[in-house]
């Protein structure tokens, strides 16, 4: 379904660079959810690296979630990347940050990007202020020409069947 939703937007938005923005969580909350005490590094490596620690590690799967729908969607290798939004407090947070990668595609020369908000499930407050209007207009004042955000799942009819299949499955397991 998320892979379909950003098909469609892509054929008509045709970016040169696909930003997935993850909500961030504190480094700290990640490094807690390690079963194993010992895998995670807060880097590429730990990701990369098969371990049972991957099945609560949200880092992980946001990473994974990217390569997957990147993969359904055949896009080139360094037409897409992942970042994370929405951090609060001091705290490390994880990275990399959606406003200072935005930014940077801007500065480094990227004219056209969009943005897709995997982990929101239907647009808010993250996903129309923070990214819809704050990130666009930082990328436009930074260079940048063209900013598109992919809506959320929503109301879409897709989505909605897709819950009413895991209710079924979930009713016809109790």
């Amino acid at each position: 379904v998320l892979s379909n939703s950003i098909k469609k937007e892509l054929a008509i938005l045709q970016p040169e660079h696909l930003l997935f923005s993850y909500h961030g969580v504190p480094e700290r909350h990640i490094k807690k959810s390690d079963i194993t005490k010992s895998h995670c590094k807060i880097d590429n490596s730990c990701c990369n690296t098969p371990s049972e620690a991957h099945k609560f590690c949200y880092r992980h799967q946001c990473y994974e979630t990217t390569k997957l729908v990147a993969k359904q969607l055949n896009l080139e290798e360094n037409t897409f990347s992942t970042s994370f939004q929405s951090r609060l407090g001091r705290d490390p947070w994880l990275q990399p940050y959606t406003d200072q990668t935005i930014d940077k595609f801007a500065k480094n020369g990227i004219k056209n990007i969009a943005v897709v908000t995997p982990a929101f499930v239907s647009d808010c407050l993250e996903t129309l202020e923070e990214i819809g209007m704050e990130a666009k207009h930082s990328f436009i004042k930074n260079g940048g020409k063209h900013f598109a955000t992919i809506p959320c799942l929503n109301d879409s009819d897709d989505w909605a069947k897709t819950i009413a299949k895991w209710i079924n499955n979930w009713n016809l397991k109790s």
